[in-house]
């Protein structure tokens, strides 16, 4: 895990893809994709069924690390509409003593009151002090953004043919990519400028590139 400071206030970037901002007692995670499993087996994919609770595992671990008054997810909490995946949603929700709020994305298309119902909180933006939260990267005038959507990746290239593509946190001056907590996602590679910051996920550790 890596710890950095923005505008003076604490970080913690855990190799699960989600960041625990100290002062608030706040999670921040993007892109689980809950139900893509159940929604692509329904049209047939061959996608194991042990893999829908993988997500659950890693949310459930990362919660007993920081123990956080406060999650939030900043988008695309469900991949698509209602599947079977709902029910364990709803246990889980059930079981998590923190506060959960949802910044929505362009997935998540479940009607709120299937989330008011859970006494979960939706927003289309979050701003706490000087930091703005969204699903899509956004530029506003002296706010930090935190952010998911584009599933960030840095492509990295050794000696010889070597290439590796790993998952990223991608900072620049004013914000912060969040790489896609979900198991079953694909990423994006992005090009860093300069003065950007990258934060790779590598065998279970954060590593600043």
């Amino acid at each position: 895990m890596v710890t950095i400071q923005i505008l003076d206030q604490k970080f913690d970037l855990h190799p699960s893809g989600g960041v625990f901002w100290e002062e608030r007692s706040l999670l921040l995670i993007s892109d689980v994709h809950l139900g893509k499993v159940a929604h692509f087996r329904k049209f047939g994919a061959a996608v194991p069924r042990k893999a829908v609770h993988q997500n659950y595992i890693l949310l459930d671990g990362i919660l007993r690390h920081f123990q956080p008054f406060q999650l939030c997810f900043l988008g695309d909490l469900f991949h698509s509409s209602l599947n079977k995946e709902w029910d364990l949603f709803e246990n889980w929700v059930a079981k998590t003593p923190a506060k959960i709020s949802l910044v929505s994305g362009n997935h998540d298309i479940i009607a709120p009151e299937k989330f008011s119902a859970l006494g979960i909180d939706i927003f289309k933006e979050l701003v706490l002090d000087s930091f703005l939260l969204t699903h899509h990267p956004e530029e506003r005038e002296n706010l930090f953004n935190f952010c998911g959507h584009i599933h960030p990746a840095i492509k990295l290239q050794g000696f010889g043919r070597q290439r590796l593509k790993l998952p990223c946190f991608f900072k620049t001056k004013t914000q912060m990519i969040l790489p896609a907590f979900g198991e079953f996602t694909g990423n994006h590679t992005l090009t860093p400028k300069k003065e950007d910051e990258i934060f790779a996920i590598v065998e279970g550790e954060v590593v600043k590139i």
